[in-house]
């Protein structure tokens, strides 16, 4: 969550994103042939907001090998044969997820990249994000999102996330609440899914990639899916998306099927791996630093933690809070000084996002932790029935404010000591986070999976982490003396 660059609150319709859908299309899929100059135009206004609400771009020799991937699997798609038409960004953010609008502009965040083990794996990503673009996908669901109130930026709907941190939206989506401004897109449907699965692989073989690098990539995002759900305790519970979006095997059976099972193409596999080595992984000192329960922003200088049972997300513009509870966010908004006005200001951009009108009641004044704080709530009728929606506000200086937004069944709101955990950290407190980086490595003799997982900068469930990480099955013990695999350090 960058605080810093956030300069407005922003909370949009509850939407699901595109996971893993069933099936793949044979039949061919009918693209368009050019890059239009309105859409060009479009895309242009669209990528500075854009950019910035998904954390920025990267720069530097990392960013520049995707940047030259990316534009070489964009041409394959025949909307231009030059590579300078295609505007490839690889994005500040934690969170796994790629996505392209019409324009040329191709987008993926690092964390996704930080997931790939080879370059065929990368191609085929923006590949099946280009291939949305080609099929005029955003411009077909258009018309959905005006009928849905979806939030569009720069006029332009989102052109397809191939997989967000799905099994965490899941648990904190509920019907006009939304974790921020990094979910703002329509799911496909599955046979545009399917569509650009096919497109994409097309590409690769174009472009003289190991086709069945599609499939490979999507197993270790269903896997790193399913290991985030584990990790927060959802793993028994059934997501919102669950309904629309089965299991993730069955797409990467048929992408397989696809692709074929020999090997024809390159992966660039240890080029890949040493290009990207170095990278920062997970959270950065911008976004802050979530902790299992904790969130610790060393640039703010601000801690809270959430409540037993509940769990956090990071976001580019907001942390997002899930539970059985519960669910709630905390971001920050524009701020005059007037923390009653603020939280009045609050209500009222939540209300018109969610097309309701939200009044508070009283405005309570706190202290919280030797923080000037204000706080209300209000009760509306859901689907479910009634709900509270409560706003606490902290005044952090003359010129800033932070808040939370939760909902809550009416009259139970488990998050007030989390409200109350809010703390600013000390010198000593701020100097102790560190950001977390990819570090590629080479097997030495004797080395294991067991032991290389145990170099792994986390606590909690290491050896998970690094075979999700690296794609190794739950079987493999054993690598090759050689070989080369990615751990996560500080």
């Amino acid at each position: 969550m960058q605080f810093s660059r956030l300069s407005k609150y922003t909370l949009g319709a509850a939407v699901v994103l595109a996971l893993v859908p069933q099936g793949l299309v044979a039949q061919a899929v009918q693209t368009v042939q050019a890059i239009s100059q309105k859409d060009k135009d479009e895309g242009a206004k669209a990528h500075p907001q854009l950019t910035a609400q998904f954390g920025g771009a990267m720069t530097g020799p990392q960013a520049d090998y995707v940047i030259g991937v990316g534009k070489k699997i964009s041409v394959q798609s025949g909307l231009s044969n030059s590579t300078n038409d295609f505007t490839v960004t690889m994005l500040n953010s934690s969170v796994n997820n790629a996505f392209a609008i019409p324009g040329g502009f191709v987008y993926t965040t690092r964390q996704l990249v930080a997931l790939m083990n080879n370059e065929a794996e990368l191609a085929g990503v923006m590949g099946h994000e280009v291939g949305h673009v080609a099929a005029r996908h955003s411009a077909k669901r258009q018309s959905a999102a005006t009928k849905n109130s979806v939030i569009g930026i720069g006029g332009a709907i989102l052109a397809g996330v191939l997989l967000g941190n799905n099994s965490q939206v899941g648990q904190i989506l509920q019907k006009g609440f939304l974790q921020g401004s990094q979910l703002l897109t329509l799911k496909y449907s599955r046979k545009q899914e399917n569509e650009a699965d096919a497109l994409g692989i097309q590409y690769l073989r174009k472009a003289g990639y190991d086709p069945r690098a599609m499939s490979t990539v999507l197993q270790s995002l269903a896997n790193q899916n399913a290991l985030d759900a584990r990790m927060m305790g959802t793993s028994d519970q059934v997501p919102e998306w669950a309904s629309t979006h089965p299991d993730p095997a069955a797409r990467v059976r048929t992408t397989q099927a696809l692709a074929g099972t020999a090997a024809k193409g390159t992966t660039n596999r240890d080029l890949f791996l040493t290009k990207i080595s170095g990278m920062i992984y997970g959270d950065s000192p911008e976004q802050g630093y979530v902790e299992g329960r904790s969130f610790k922003h060393p640039v703010e200088k601000m801690a809270f933690e959430a409540p037993a049972g509940f769990f956090l997300v990071n976001g580019t513009q907001a942390v997002a809070i899930g539970g059985q509870g519960g669910k709630g966010q905390f971001t920050t908004a524009q701020f005059n000084g007037d923390l009653d006005a603020y939280v009045r200001a609050v209500f009222n951009e939540f209300g018109q996002a969610n097309q309701a009108q939200l009044a508070p009641g009283n405005i309570s004044r706190t202290t919280v932790n030797g923080i000037q704080a204000a706080t209300a709530v209000t009760r509306v009728a859901s689907g479910s029935g009634q709900v509270d929606v409560t706003v606490f506000a902290y005044q952090w200086d003359a010129t800033h404010a932070y808040h939370f937004v939760t909902i809550t069944q009416a009259g139970s709101n488990p998050f007030q000591p989390m409200f109350a955990s809010m703390k600013r950290l000390s010198a000593a407190e701020v100097a102790a986070l560190k950001p977390r980086k990819l570090l590629v490595v080479t097997v030495k003799k004797g080395d294991t999976v067991q032991s290389l997982a145990s170099r792994m900068a986390y606590s909690d469930a290491p050896l998970d982490r690094f075979r999700v990480l690296n794609g190794l099955p739950a079987s493999q013990t054993a690598l090759t003396v050689g070989q080369k695999v990615k751990i996560v350090t500080y």
